[in-house]
């Protein structure tokens, strides 16, 4: 065993001490002839120069993929034979390489040696860092070739490609649904599961989405980040926001397929489309009345609980609906935002309007099956029956 006179290190082989030598004297003399880099070794040299030719003379047997160094050869097989020598002593989780292990292990030692030098975040990899700058700089260097989109990150660019390719990987072994990103596949599971794992902190309504709990905070924190350009008003929901653009534009995107009649939202098509087919999937547990959507549902269930959870600033009156709060506040407002285009009578209901309307039109909506009588108001018609019942 041969020492090493600068360091005392011992090495069995001469090469290998003559090489620890060379280092001392920082003498390199293989220099690489594209871009003047110089090595140690002649072998240093020759896997260098694969960057410039693009060589990969290591093909995997298995599945034809090639390698420019011999070691990753032998790191890229251990995916097919499922080996994984190295295991985390803290909870026995194994990889197939080692440099995974490493960063694994930063999970036990909340270790995290990156900084950013702008804003000093900390990050447990060198990728994660390199990634995060991109949002200090701005750049996206992954770009789609069919559309010219660009991304910061290389997976969103593989996950945008699928929207051109209709690659559907990630498949539901309940149902065979299938779904382009791995996420989205995990939160549909728990449509099966019923497992919902992000709770409410103010009132533990859990949900299978943490979108879902962070939209659901808002009703507690009152927060409406989204604002209306036109008329700045605001909601706690992007969705909502399209939705109420579409008053503005005058858009109604969701068409019925039965009679072409369309809605600027895909829940008033779905609640219309129960016209066409009958369909009344919501039943009240007390009385049994069936209902075209579920907010049908819960208004109605109010009549059996007496709930009336809307009331007036004002008076403290209470109500069932929103809407019958809203009308009742223009008693307090004088506002009569209701006004006819024959006369210009105004008025503080919508349905009051279009009572008035009939004075106009000389419609009788109403008619009476004893007699045949017609009415402009069904209170009219109701005054009217009773002289046929004697009541």
């Amino acid at each position: 065993m041969s020492a090493c006179s600068q360091c005392g290190k011992h090495f069995k082989n001469k090469s290998y001490l003559y090489m620890q030598k060379r280092n001392h004297k920082d003498e390199r003399s293989f220099p690489c002839s594209e871009c003047e880099k110089t090595f140690n070794t002649k072998a240093d040299l020759v896997e260098h120069q694969r960057i410039h030719t693009g060589e990969k003379p290591f093909p995997c047997p298995e599945c034809g993929k090639s390698f420019k160094l011999k070691k990753h050869i032998v790191i890229h097989l251990r995916t097919h034979t499922g080996e994984k020598q190295y295991s985390c002593p803290e909870c026995e989780k194994s990889f197939t390489k080692k440099s995974s292990l490493t960063r694994h292990q930063r999970i036990h030692k909340g270790e995290k040696p990156f900084s950013c030098p702008e804003c000093g975040k900390q990050c447990a990899e060198k990728s994660d860092l390199v990634r995060h700058l991109r949002t200090h700089t701005g750049e996206k260097p992954f770009s789609c070739p069919e559309c010219e989109k660009c991304f910061s990150i290389k997976s969103n660019l593989i996950k945008h490609q699928r929207i051109h390719t209709g690659e559907k990987p990630f498949s539901c072994p309940k149902c065979e649904k299938c779904f382009t990103v791995k996420s989205i596949l995990i939160e549909h599971q728990r449509t099966h599961t019923g497992e919902k794992p992000y709770s409410c902190p103010e009132c533990e309504k859990c949900f299978n989405q943490k979108s879902n709990l962070l939209k659901h905070q808002r009703i507690h924190t009152g927060e409406k980040p989204f604002s209306c350009p036109e008329c700045e008003k605001c909601f706690n929901q992007k969705s909502s926001l399209i939705e109420h653009k579409r008053t503005h534009t005058g858009e109604k995107p969701h068409s019925c397929p039965e009679c072409d009649k369309c809605f600027t939202d895909k829940s008033s098509l779905t609640r219309h489309q129960t016209i066409h087919t009958g369909e009344k999937p919501y039943s009240c547990p007390e009385c049994d009345k069936c209902f075209t959507d579920k907010t049908s549902l819960s208004r109605h269930e109010r009549i059996h609980t007496g709930e009336k959870p809307f009331s007036c600033p004002e008076c403290e009156k209470c109500f069932i609906l929103k809407i019958n709060l809203i009308d009742h506040q223009r008693i307090h407002t004088g506002e009569k935002p209701y006004s006819c285009t024959e006369c210009e009578k105004c008025f503080t209901i919508k349905s009051n309007l279009i009572k008035h309307q009939r004075i106009h039109t000389g419609e009788k909506p109403y008619s009476c099956p004893e007699c045949e009588k017609c009415f402009n108001q069904k209170s009219s018609l109701l005054k009217h029956q009773r002289i046929h019942t004697g009541d």
